[in-house]
């Protein structure tokens, strides 16, 4: 076929480099002019790494990032609110915190020696269901298949009317990342809480493309409409508020000098009557943006380009596609809505109530094991589970995935 794909951040490369190695004709649409190496850091799941172990790119990106093995998640008081190991659920599994970047660069840095045509500055804002429009009223094509992977803030999703819902949560959070050079922060994806309101964590992050120093993110929870009064303050009155928290964060916070040195980010939360349209299919992001809570968002688009490709190389349709990851990402979905307001709220009574019962929970066997499958990102309904044995035994297999309804 000939396929577009619109979008070149996480899902629309991998999607783009799957379909290439099958004989495809391919050409990604990227409306920024120079695309590079940017973001903040975030936690790729097993099952993101099974995908990238199928695309020949896992060696690299664990290269590049931190080994995660435990999240450890306390209130400012000392309590344990989350305790989870990945090996306690499977042996030689771990997270791998990443810079945004250094994922961007493997993916796109791959599309070179694919014959992939990779167009920057180019925004495409519409599908006829043969023809990609861009912003200037370009017609591109004809193509068989187009791809949206364009993120949270997709404009095909109106123009496909695909999208039932889309709206910013309601919360967000600072980001800054700086070295680590001792390590100090190696190993454990670190929270600290207080109430619902407050919660500060650290994420070892590897390096990133332009440095060969070891990175840590540090993402402190912020309401959206208190974003205009945390940069009138300055940054003094911040850091002191971080630093009374988590003492243990100095050595982060003495490296911020400029307010510019921290990131806004907001979320949204997607929801689409179908995934699928006329030959078009929305995959990561633009099919299904939740709050990072679960740390998930990298790793679904991953999984969403793999089971595409999956499905169109055996002869399937969009239909069958649609069905394949209906579970899986509902399932997410579900969980994410559930468990983000204990986290990120206002209130005190759901802050209250995972103090008192999460930190038990982690240690009851079934409910750890079923914490750390939706860590992992392998959950499907409460049984089932996907592939997540990329350190191990290499990339997925059709036969092993239960994620049909």
């Amino acid at each position: 076929m000939n396929v577009c794909v619109v979008g070149c951040g996480t899902s629309g490369p991998a999607a783009a480099l799957l379909l290439a190695r099958q004989g495809h004709a391919v050409t990604i649409f990227e409306r920024v002019e120079d695309p590079g190496p940017v973001g903040a850091g975030i936690l790729l799941q097993p099952t993101g790494m099974t995908v990238l172990a199928d695309l020949g790119l896992l060696d690299p990106v664990l290269a590049m990032g931190a080994r995660v093995d435990h999240l450890d998640g306390r209130t400012t008081g000392g309590r344990k609110v989350l305790d989870l190991r990945y090996s306690d659920w499977r042996p030689g599994l771990f997270g791998l915190g990443l810079h945004r970047g250094a994922l961007f660069q493997a993916l796109f840095d791959a599309l070179e020696s694919t014959g992939v045509d990779v167009q920057c500055g180019v925004e495409i804002t519409s599908w006829d269901g043969r023809h990609a429009l861009d912003a200037n009223g370009t017609k591109h094509g004809p193509f068989e298949l187009c791809i949206v992977g364009d993120g949270a803030r997709s404009l095909l999703r109106g123009a496909g009317r695909v999208e039932k819902r889309a709206r910013r949560y309601p919360w967000g959070a600072l980001w800054a990342i700086v070295p680590d050079p001792n390590d100090d922060f190696g190993g454990v994806l670190k929270q600290e809480y207080e109430g619902t309101q407050v919660m500060l964590g650290t994420l070892p992050t590897g390096r990133s493309p332009t440095t060969e120093d070891r990175l840590v993110s540090l993402f402190w929870s912020m309401h959206t409409d208190a974003v205009d009064a945390w940069r009138a303050k300055g940054l003094r009155a911040w850091k002191d508020e971080a630093l009374r928290v988590s003492p243990r964060s100095a050595p982060i916070l003495d490296q911020l000098v400029d307010i510019e040195q921290v990131t806004w980010a907001e979320y949204y939360d997607v929801v689409l009557t179908s995934p699928i349209g006329d030959r078009v299919v929305y995959i990561g992001d633009a099919a299904h943006a939740m709050s990072p809570q679960l740390g998930q968002g990298a790793n679904l688009g991953l999984y969403d380009a793999w089971v595409l490709a999956d499905v169109l190389g055996k002869g399937g349709t969009l239909a069958d596609y649609a069905e394949r990851r209906w579970w899986h990402t509902f399932t997410y979905q579900w969980l994410n809505r559930i468990v983000t307001p204990f986290f990120q709220a206002d209130g005190e009574l759901l802050g209250a109530l995972r103090d008192a019962c999460f930190g038990p929970l982690c240690t009851l066997p079934f409910f750890r094991g079923q914490m750390l499958g939706a860590l992992a990102g392998a959950k499907v309904r409460l049984f089932d589970e996907v592939p997540t044995d990329p350190p191990l035994l290499g990339g997925p297999t059709a036969s092993r995935h239960p994620d049909r309804p």
